[in-house]
């Protein structure tokens, strides 16, 4: 790629590039879930405990965010203050990135803009809480996230406890399975549902090895099968919400959404701070669990990749 493309629109941390030069594993992280995710000041302290726990594990953390129409790959500290904290942070998906790198704005990436981006600066696994997908009352608001669409072009792999539970898991597995977007469970054959380790559906593939995963990841590409992998991670047993709980809190935090007219990129914002509240907080610790263990896993399979 073109030296003026990286002087123009990328930016990518002296960590990162070392890393890439010396053919070190690196592990991609997105930023929604410092601006939009949590509250302050847990989200600055999960951001940075997900960067330690990726170098923990042999990996560099590239956490990824548009900072004044520049993308950086590879954040540091400062920037994830500054996003963690600033009130007037955008929310970017592959359609708002041009307008928001030529205005100049900041924004916190989602996981199809994560994906963009760490496609850019040629990095392989991206690690992130959990995937977006068909909303539950699509049928009528044909309401269906970027990252899904985003699986099936970009060639990047990601690590999550499956989709947010707030989702239409079943229908959410079929527009994959349409678009040939692999999903592996790691040690489970079913597929995770984000606060629970259970959801009713099952994998594609059951894989129980990072070594076995990577693999499978590098096969894929080198058959010139474009697009990228779910890898399916549970949260960790002693972590996982009851399965009647947490959905009970969804069905609740929907209603609440329907009648307060909450829609687009608002909804799932809005649904884990009431899903937060309705649990007492419960929920949001689970989440930060969730993230760390995917964190964790995206940094061993870097390893082999």
């Amino acid at each position: 790629m073109a030296k003026s493309f990286f002087n123009k629109y990328l930016s990518v941390s002296d960590e990162v590039k070392s890393a890439l030069t010396d053919n070190k594993p690196v592990v991609a992280l997105e930023s929604t879930i410092i601006s939009h995710g949590m509250p302050y000041p847990r989200n600055l302290e999960t951001a940075l405990l997900v960067e330690n726990t990726v170098r923990d594990n042999g990996a560099v953390p590239a956490t990824i965010a548009i900072i004044n129409g520049v993308i950086k790959v590879g954040l540091n500290k400062s920037d994830i203050e500054y996003l963690s904290a600033e009130k007037n942070i955008l929310k970017a998906s592959r359609a708002d990135i041009p307008v928001i790198v030529s205005q100049k704005l900041s924004a916190a990436t989602t996981v199809a803009a994560t994906m963009i981006c760490a496609k850019l600066a040629e990095l392989k696994i991206f690690a992130t809480g959990g995937t977006g997908g068909v909303h539950r009352n699509a049928v009528q608001t044909f309401d269906i996230s970027a990252d899904l669409t985003e699986l099936a072009r970009t060639n990047i792999a990601v690590v999550s406890a499956g989709v947010k539970s707030i989702l239409d898991i079943g229908l959410t597995l079929e527009y994959l399975e349409t678009f040939g977007v692999p999903v592996i469970g790691y040690g489970t054959d079913e597929f995770p549902a984000f606060y629970a380790r259970e959801s009713g559906y099952k994998v594609n593939y059951r894989l129980d090895s990072p070594e076995e995963i990577a693999s499978a990841i590098n096969a894929k590409w080198e058959l010139g099968l474009n697009g990228g992998l779910i890898i399916a991670n549970p949260i960790p047993k002693e972590f996982s919400m009851d399965k009647k709980t947490i959905d009970s809190a969804i069905e609740n935090a929907l209603k609440l959404a329907d009648e307060k007219e909450i829609k687009g990129k608002d909804v799932t914002p809005f649904l884990l701070s009431e899903i937060k509240s309705i649990t007492r907080g419960s929920s949001l610790e689970s989440n930060i669990k969730l993230v760390l263990n995917n964190a964790k896993l995206a940094a061993e399979i870097a390893r082999y990749l």
